[in-house]
């Protein structure tokens, strides 16, 4: 089942007669600054906004719920395992989208009370607001989309941000390894990787590690090839068949997601177990070669320069777009990213550097899609 499938059925995959695309789509849309429950009792998001192709779910308050819990079990397995969460709850900076039709923003719209309390602030905010409220709110966690996660860093490296915490969240996006030793360095903690997908899948890994335990009993994770064979562990899949277990009022079996998984060994517990390495939709597929994004991210983390970046391949290379703060030798970087991609094994690749004030950013959720593969909408 591929998403495009999902919403060209949407009326007729739902199981309550009562729903129906229009209405879905309507409710929504009156919904962008308050949340609210379709027909009093379902929940209604969005997905995929940043990619082009937008997927609506919906889901009784019970199923989303559950996703909810599954999202926080570890961090409150943690505090109940350390003798209870305090009175107030579980306390949490929460750095993601601000409006409640996108999951992480109906998250921080309704977990304002105990056992998990959200402090939200809406990722669209500029740096410097983001960094006042989370100085005032001065929060024990911080969670955060990857990349704004490694801004925040650079923020606390430099002293603007002056947060004291005992833990570090990532969700939303791929954190490369160079941006996980940076957070923990900054922040004086190892970040815990989440993945949570719209769909229902959700993974955690240990605190500083880079393989994700999968909720296996919420979601089934298929790591499937090109030709839709299983991978073995240690082999990367070109995507996932996710069948939720949890949301009966709009199954979805073997649904498509285009994330990366390498599996490893699933251990004694028998959950799922694998790396989460992008999107196969983001490989910059050149005639002479496939090239990961991190290839040019890697580099582009290495300099100090740079804030935020969004890269758009070319027909033959890269388009740069950079928030830079501080002085940046742009030939000396742009020179140093035509290497990444010739050892990648493009051959005589052509890169140009764009500084830019801000990069642009879905006006819901917050996100500013990284790497943009050529004829993608950003």
């Amino acid at each position: 089942m591929t998403k495009t499938q999902l919403m060209d059925n949407f009326d007729a995959a739902v199981t309550d007669r009562r729903l129906s695309l229009d209405l879905v789509e309507r409710h929504l849309a009156s919904s962008h600054v308050e949340p609210s429950l379709l027909l009093g009792e379902h929940v209604c998001v969005l997905s995929g906004g940043s990619s082009g192709l937008r997927g609506l779910f919906v889901q009784t308050i019970g199923e989303y719920a559950d996703f909810v819990c599954g999202v926080m079990r570890r961090q409150m397995a943690a505090a109940i395992a350390s003798g209870g969460p305090p009175p107030e709850g579980l306390v949490i900076g929460f750095v993601g989208a601000g409006a409640p039709v996108h999951s992480s923003g109906l998250a921080a719209a309704t977990a304002i009370r105990p056992p998990v309390r959200l402090i939200s602030v809406p990722a669209t905010l500029p740096t410097a607001e983001i960094v006042r409220r989370l100085n005032e709110a001065q929060p024990p966690a911080l969670m955060a989309y990857a990349a704004k996660l490694a801004e925040l860093a650079r923020e606390q490296r430099e002293g603007r941000l002056r947060l004291n915490l005992r833990a570090v969240t990532s969700f939303s996006e791929a954190l490369s390894p160079p941006e996980r030793a940076a957070i923990g360095a900054a922040f004086g903690v190892p970040a815990v990787d989440v993945f949570v997908s719209t769909e229902g899948l959700i993974g955690h890994s240990d605190p500083g590690g880079q393989v994700l335990t999968f909720a296996s009993d919420l979601c089934l994770a298929e790591c499937v090839d090109d030709d839709g064979r299983p991978v073995p562990d240690g082999v990367a899949s070109a995507r996932v068949l996710v069948t939720n277990l949890h949301n009966l009022t709009q199954p979805i079996i073997r649904y498509e997601l285009y994330d990366r998984f390498t599996p490893a060994d699933a251990g004694a517990g028998g959950f799922l177990r694998a790396s989460v390495d992008g999107r196969a939709d983001d490989l910059f597929r050149y005639p002479s070669a496939s090239v990961h994004p991190f290839v040019i991210g890697a580099t582009l983390l290495r300099a100090p320069a740079v804030r935020e970046f969004q890269v758009r391949q070319t027909e033959r290379g890269a388009d740069l777009a950079a928030v830079i703060d501080g002085d940046l030798d742009a030939a000396a970087l742009t020179a140093a990213v035509r290497d990444s991609l010739r050892q990648a094994g493009l051959a005589g690749p052509q890169v140009t550097l764009r500084r830019v004030q801000a990069l642009d950013r879905d006006p819901l959720t917050g996100k500013a899609r990284r790497f943009i593969p050529l004829g993608r909408i950003p």
